[in-house]
């Protein structure tokens, strides 16, 4: 699966190019996104998709030295879960 990236957002597209998961963000300011959904078709959930997503979306921050604001019920967890996402985390 492809991650795309799009107008504030990274998705996967199926074959006949529709989003079928997808993480969108906006600018809070000039150093902090928040994250504020997270979608991840039915037929594709349970393989980890939404991380995936994530783990993008804070690959993006670092490169672009950001920090994410977890807005939507899935970043939140996944901030609280996962330890790896504690340096674009915002204090």
């Amino acid at each position: 699966m492809e991650i795309k990236t799009g107008k504030h957002e990274f998705y996967i597209e199926d074959d006949q190019n529709e989003k079928i998961a997808r993480i969108t963000y906006q600018f809070e300011d000039d150093w902090t996104i928040v994250a504020n959904s997270t979608f991840v078709d039915p037929a594709l959930r349970g393989q980890g998709v939404a991380k995936k997503l994530l783990d993008h979306l804070a690959r993006y921050a670092r490169d672009n030295n950001l920090k994410i604001r977890p807005l939507c019920s899935y970043v939140v967890k996944a901030f609280e879960k996962y330890q790896e996402y504690r340096d674009v985390a915002v204090d």
